[in-house]
């Protein structure tokens, strides 16, 4: 698992209902040059679930030829912008990356549910009020797309199917925002290779190699470019109906204690692994060294024999009855919070409504049995903080997450 990405996990064509939130509830909308807006719906392939999206203006390195891109996938579980190259305007180009050797240079990113190949690029990149200038982002596109160089290297796939387009990719792109400054760290600075599977790539025409990246020419995370409210985010969903809904609107605000908008004050928080920025989560008397917050996870995601699977919706729970259920999260600092929610049965809930986007009761296996992924539910109703590593707060120092 690399600090890259924890996890960005598909719920393909289910809609799901039942009872979960919680967490002291969350303010009216904030205002404020600071906060971009944050939408659940279908998203641009019209089958989206539980996944938050924002839009974000792409800029050619100087602020010219702007282009603002919407539903990006906002993602708690990675690091960087990344943009599907089909959701670009047709004519719009962005400056090449090289490596140190001089060649293009090329990034395989992978998730839990798959892969993305593609060019790294620089551009000026503007969220609400906040610009990060000339900064590297990874512009996503098959190999079909991009003839100008050789097909995706054999040490990128990660068993997992190919996500180079829209379709695939269910967004238009993603923005990273978790707790890392960039996307591979300190790994990549001194292998090619970090834990055997190949990240960035120098590329011609007829090959593609690994190559070791500086800090400075990793994809980062953008708001820590920023001139100022560059310390973390504060994500604000409202609680959603029991029942499930067709979409609802959120925010996301630059900054944590620096603006009326982004205080901490009142809330929990549980400072992170500082390599994998994790904590621990306690369920069922398990002791599990893995837990994470990830909004680009649209489920609760963790091991549970005890709970039937669906025959439809494979890889996600379909107890007979509604589950209500806890766990205890305990940061690296000691601190500690219990987090109650609910699963329903997803095959039964697919039924009911099946063009909604909004769900809070979904939940979902993984191959990760030390792990407990809290998802999009986990945010319904709650004000999420992460704190990025290297900057500091009135209430803490980064990396962690508070609620």
């Amino acid at each position: 698992m690399s600090r890259a990405c924890l996890a960005a996990l598909s719920l393909l064509a289910l809609a799901a209902c039942g009872g979960g939130g919680g967490g002291g509830g969350v303010p009216p909308p904030p205002t404020g040059t600071n906060v971009a807006a944050v939408i659940v719906d279908a998203g641009p392939g019209g089958t989206a679930v539980n996944l938050p999206f924002v839009s974000v203006s792409v800029c050619q390195p100087g602020g010219a030829n702007c282009q603002v891109i919407d539903h990006i996938l906002l993602d708690t579980g990675s690091t960087g912008l990344r943009l599907v190259a089909e959701a670009l305007p047709a004519g719009f180009t962005l400056p090449q990356a090289m490596s140190s050797a001089g060649t293009p240079l090329y990034e395989c990113m992978t998730f839990a549910d798959g892969y993305s190949w593609g060019s790294i690029r620089t551009a000026d990149v503007k969220l609400a009020d906040g610009v990060a200038s000339n900064i590297p982002v990874h512009v996503i596109a098959a190999p079909t797309a991009d003839p100008g160089i050789a097909q995706v290297p054999a040490d990128c796939p990660n068993g997992g199917p190919p996500e180079n387009n829209v379709v695939a990719f269910g967004a238009n792109g993603v923005l990273g925002l978790n707790v890392f400054r960039e996307d591979c760290g300190a790994a990549c600075v001194t292998t090619a290779a970090p834990n055997g599977q190949g990240t960035y790539y120098g590329c011609t025409a007829t090959a593609c190699t690994g190559v070791t990246v500086s800090l400075a020419a990793q994809v980062p995370n953008p708001v820590y470019f920023f001139a100022t409210n560059n310390n973390g985010v504060l994500i604000q969903m409202p609680a959603v109906d029991s029942a499930g809904q067709l979409a609802a609107r959120g925010s996301l605000v630059l900054g944590i204690d620096t603006q009326a908008n982004n205080m901490l004050a009142g809330h929990v928080l549980l400072t992170v692994d500082a390599n994998l920025g994790t904590f621990t989560t306690s369920y069922k008397g398990a002791s599990l060294p893995v837990g994470f917050i990830d909004s680009g996870s649209n489920g609760y995601f963790f091991a549970d024999s005890s709970l039937p699977t669906c025959t439809q919706n494979t890889g996600f729970y379909c107890p007979a009855t509604l589950q209500q259920l806890s766990a205890v999260n305990t940061g690296r600092n000691n601190a500690s919070s219990t987090v109650a929610f609910s699963v329903a049965n997803a095959d039964t809930i697919t039924a009911a409504h099946n063009t909604w986007s909004v769900f809070p009761n979904v939940a979902g296996t993984t191959p990760l049995s030390a792990s407990f992924d809290f998802g999009l539910p986990f945010f319904f109703g709650r004000s999420v903080y992460v704190g990025f590593e290297g900057r500091s707060a009135a209430s803490g120092t980064g990396p962690f997450v508070a609620y």
